[in-house]
């Protein structure tokens, strides 16, 4: 994406948890072109980011409401959210 890119971050159960909110509005560095780009960059932004994320391989995503892969883009997305895997029972 290009630097300057707006994009709301959803994070839901124990990510939001972590993380101390529930969405928030960034700005995406220069480079961050997919999901797991994008995690690799959350988690540099502090350490409770780190701690949500550091599990980041159980973490689903969805962009725009469509559950995606890490290796999805994020080009032109408006709403990105984060969440752990659902159980039931």
């Amino acid at each position: 994406m290009t630097r300057g890119t707006t994009v709301k971050l959803l994070y839901f159960a124990w990510v939001r948890e972590k993380v101390g909110r529930a969405e928030e509005a960034v700005e995406l560095a220069e480079g961050v072109e997919t999901v797991a780009d994008l995690v690799a960059w959350i988690k540099s932004r502090g350490p409770e980011y780190a701690a949500a994320f550091e599990r980041h391989d159980v973490i689903r995503a969805a962009v725009d409401r469509r559950h995606v892969q890490p290796s999805a883009s994020i080009r032109g997305a408006r709403e990105i959210a984060f969440f752990p895997p659902v159980t039931g029972g």
